[in-house]
């Protein structure tokens, strides 16, 4: 998915805060949890998200997703993360 088609999804669904980030290779975000929904599109690089026990992937051009108060943990891959978060609360 694309920037443009990311961000025109994101109004239309009322994520109406957005944020970049980006994470240094190999680095680990423990579990924790945020007051709001989550939709992530991943830049570059890759970003492992695990939620209910599970670990997937997530490589630039994909879409993540974590609702709101849920426990996750996120992982960067071997070059780093960087994505955009849409914020909907």
């Amino acid at each position: 998915m694309d920037r443009t088609a990311f961000e025109a999804g994101l109004q239309r669904d009322g994520f109406a805060e957005t944020v970049e980030r980006s994470l240094p290779p190999g680095a680990e975000v423990p579990d924790h949890t945020h007051p709001f929904d989550a939709r992530l599109l991943i830049l570059s690089g890759t970003l492992d998200v695990t939620q209910h026990g599970a670990r997937v992937s997530y490589p630039a051009g994909t879409v993540a997703e974590v609702p709101r108060d849920l426990p996750h943990a996120e992982h960067a891959g071997p070059e780093g993360a960087s994505y955009l978060a849409g914020r909907r609360r």
